[in-house]
């Protein structure tokens, strides 16, 4: 399917000057669509984007789509504690972690063509309907909403050039949900035929503790589930505490006539950077490639493997203080509300040769008993992420101030900045009620406000999709910690946020020592701070994390790290 790409795309774009408003695709792509078995969380993205990866270094273009069930728009109005973290793509759009997953594991940027949600797939096909786009013809769920299912994923895959596309199929099969989604696959299966659209279920085979022998039955309904769809998976990813051993793969393949070389083994792992390799070392990826006809490879993902050596390899822990208040619900720990964050730390650590062990601290905490700040000291690194609201941001201050006085390092992202101007306002300026205007409308010093037009937004009650989003330049000063972390004048980093440094305050806070490390090419936006005589205390505005990938990690978080190991 290589053979010809570049003279197909050069003939598209000459007889359609329009594209992609109207897209139409001369190339042959092939689709794999991911869906999920007996229960949610099992693993589909990063088993979706381990075989991406693994596909991707045996010379194929590959792209990855996310599809969720929900009526929502996109993920930027979901609360973070049920939906998990809101990833922003490039061009600005609020998606599900997973996309996120996909960029790490690909090293590649992920736009909103990639992403749909049962609500922005109904809001299209209405506004067809609306403009007499279906040629005066009754609307109907079936077959309009598939087909506009399917027309998105065409146009993702013919924008990517892809040779495979990759759809995760959010949910889980036998959910009233996702059914429309998966009746998409299987249109799209008998329009092109099974050697283009084939499918993957990852699906959970337990080990109950009293019996101590895993189980197929509930996949096997899960396969039966997905059978009664119109849909015969190709391959299952078998998901467990341990490998699945030859009688029950053979056992599976006799119930849902999967061959039994087409059931990949995933039992639990300690990173989930090493699942490529796992599934490597049972061939998966090949096995693809014979099964869509392609040409299979012996090439590895070897870049890859060097980060998960390094990852194993480091020894010096490094404790990282990550403080917020969103992943803390009774005895768990949420922290897929901060993965990103999580992942980014990984990445640095790797780069820098050190084991990051991280700390989940709530801000809460310490706004309730001041005394607990000594707990910092044992820390070699705080970071305040990003967050919306008043619940907690006393605390977040008061940490801020701990680490700015006693040169913990320090990497506040979005809100954490915020917190960190705040801070410097109140306890070196003495405007003791220095705010922002998202928690004190009435502060008599807003040192944070409303951006231009934001206001005007939240008038109107239009929240969803109108803070600033996406991709935006920022101009480093030199010689600050900053232009040494990206050794670059100029940089680009991805925004998600409503409120932003209040320039009123500006001069009295430079005055006063604050430094502005980065700004907007105009100067007008304020989105980098940092401490002078401070091993490493930077704020800035936009969320680095985004950024971040295995094998090419952030600059700021690799200052971090760097700045936390000389600490410990």
């Amino acid at each position: 399917m290589n053979r010809f790409k570049d003279r197909f795309f050069v003939i598209r774009n000459l007889l359609n000057p329009f594209y992609p408003l109207y897209p139409f695709s001369y190339m042959q792509h092939s689709y794999l669509f991911i869906v999920g078995g007996v229960m949610s969380g099992v693993g589909k993205g990063t088993s979706s984007a381990a075989l991406a990866l693994t596909l991707k270094a045996k010379g194929y273009k590959v792209t990855m789509m996310k599809i969720d069930p929900y009526v929502n728009i996109d993920a930027g109005t979901m609360n973070p504690l049920e939906h998990g973290e809101v990833f922003v793509t490039v061009d600005g759009d609020e998606t599900d972690q997973d996309i996120g997953t996909y960029e790490r594991f690909l090293d590649e940027d992920i736009t909103r063509l990639n992403y749909m949600t049962t609500g922005r797939v109904y809001q299209s096909v209405i506004e067809r309907e609306r403009n007499l786009e279906y040629g005066g013809k009754c609307v109907e769920v079936v077959p309009h909403v598939p087909e506009e299912v399917i027309r998105r994923i065409k146009r993702a895959a013919d924008n990517a050039q892809a040779d495979f596309t990759i759809i995760e199929v959010g949910g889980t099969v036998g959910e009233y949900q996702n059914i429309l989604f998966l009746e998409a696959g299987r249109m799209m299966q008998g329009e092109l035929g099974r050697d283009r659209v084939q499918f993957v279920l990852v699906s959970y085979l337990p080990v109950p503790k009293s019996i101590g022998e895993m189980k197929t039955k509930p996949t096997q309904y899960a396969v039966r589930t997905l059978n009664s769809a119109g849909i015969f998976p190709n391959f299952l990813v078998g998901r467990s505490e341990m490998n699945i051993d030859q009688p029950r793969k053979e056992k599976i393949a006799q119930f849902c006539a999967i061959p039994w070389d087409h059931i990949i083994s995933a039992p639990d792992v300690k990173s989930i950077y090493d699942i490529p390799e796992m599934f490597e070392s049972q061939d998966f990826a090949n096995k693809v490639l014979k099964s869509f006809g392609e040409k299979e490879s012996p090439k590895k993902p070897d870049a890859w493997n060097d980060f998960t050596a390094r990852v194993r390899g480091a020894e010096k822990e490094v404790r990282i203080g990550v403080v917020g208040k969103y992943f803390s619900t009774g005895d768990f720990v949420l922290s897929d509300v901060y993965l990103s964050v999580l992942e980014a730390i990984k990445h640095a650590g790797a780069q820098v040769g050190v084991k990051p062990v991280i700390e989940w601290l709530n801000s809460e905490s310490y706004e309730q008993d001041a005394s607990k700040l000594a707990e910092l000291d044992s820390l070699s690194g705080i970071i305040v992420p990003g967050g919306f609201g008043s619940r907690g941001i006393e605390g977040k201050i008061a940490v801020i101030e701990h680490a700015r006085k006693n040169n913990i390092p320090y990497l506040g992202i979005c809100y954490g900045m915020q917190c960190a101007v705040i801070e410097f306002a109140r306890n070196v300026l003495g405007h003791e009620d220095a705010n922002t205007t998202e928690i004190d409308k009435n502060t008599s010093h807003p040192v944070i406000d409303f951006m231009a037009g934001q206001d005007e937004n939240v008038a109107k009650g239009k929240y969803g999709g109108t803070l600033r989003l996406g991709s935006y330049p920022c101009v480093i000063a030199k010689d600050t910690k900053s232009f040494e972390a990206y050794q670059s004048s100029t940089i680009t980093e991805r925004h998600r946020h409503r409120y932003e440094f209040n320039n009123v305050y500006r001069k009295e806070l430079e005055d006063a020592g604050l430094v502005i490390s980065g700004t907007s090419p105009d100067n007008s936006l304020v989105e980098m701070i940092e401490h002078k005589n401070h091993p490493f205390f930077v704020g800035v505005q936009f969320h680095p994390e985004f950024q971040s990938r295995p094998l090419s990690p952030h600059p700021l978080f690799v200052g971090l790290l760097k700045a936390a190991s000389e600490r410990s």
